[in-house]
């Protein structure tokens, strides 16, 4: 009788837990849920971006196009001799969603710093969804689409993935995966570049 009482609790349970996890996947609010958990992470500083050393350091690669959110081309190569803070991301990306706020304080901290230039890409399919997730954060960093491919330079198989180029053209930055931007090491860092 006991056994009957707790393999009927058992069951219980995970048809609880089964439920909310098939609520959170079907109206898509696990990406927000997954994302606040990493947010916790972020707040830890554990997380944080990969500076290269000169030997790691390699070419960027200028020669693409970028449009706005307003529909507006934009030649990247127009940012050569800045330094420029570069990420892909995509608004169902848990990790991406958890370090644009970091993201938006560092923007907010540098960007009276003409010399200092923030590029996000989104890799969303569906542009709309990429728009409807920065308009229901209140970002307003400067967000782009792809108009074509993305040079070799930038290929990673993990989102989202943020470079650092100085203003030699060099990658001084890349960090595959999230990471916590607005410290004040990194701000420094950034901020550093634009003078070497």
């Amino acid at each position: 009788m006991k056994n009957n009482k707790s393999l009927k609790r058992n069951l219980i349970e995970w048809g609880v837990i089964l439920g909310v996890a098939a609520f959170l996947y079907l109206t898509g609010l696990y990406t927000e849920v997954i994302g606040g958990v990493q947010r916790i992470v972020l707040s830890t500083g554990l997380l944080k971006p990969d500076i290269l050393s000169k030997d790691e350091q390699f070419d960027a690669d200028y020669n693409f196009i970028l449009e706005s959110f307003d529909n507006r081309e934009f030649y990247f190569g127009e940012l050569r001799g800045k330094t420029v803070f570069l990420n892909l991301w995509a608004s169902w990306c848990p990790p991406c969603r958890a370090e644009m706020p970091t993201i938006q304080d560092l923007y907010n901290e540098v960007k009276k710093d003409t010399n200092v230039v923030f590029i996000l890409i989104s890799l969303d399919d569906d542009t709309s969804k990429a728009k409807q997730f920065v308009k229901d954060k209140n970002f307003n960093l400067p967000f782009y689409f792809l108009v074509g491919g993305l040079p070799s330079t930038y290929s990673t198989n993990t989102i989202p993935t943020t470079f650092v180029i100085s203003p030699e053209g060099k990658i001084i930055s890349k960090e595959s995966g999230m990471a916590k931007y607005d410290s004040d090491n990194f701000r420094d860092f950034l901020v550093k570049s634009t003078n070497n």
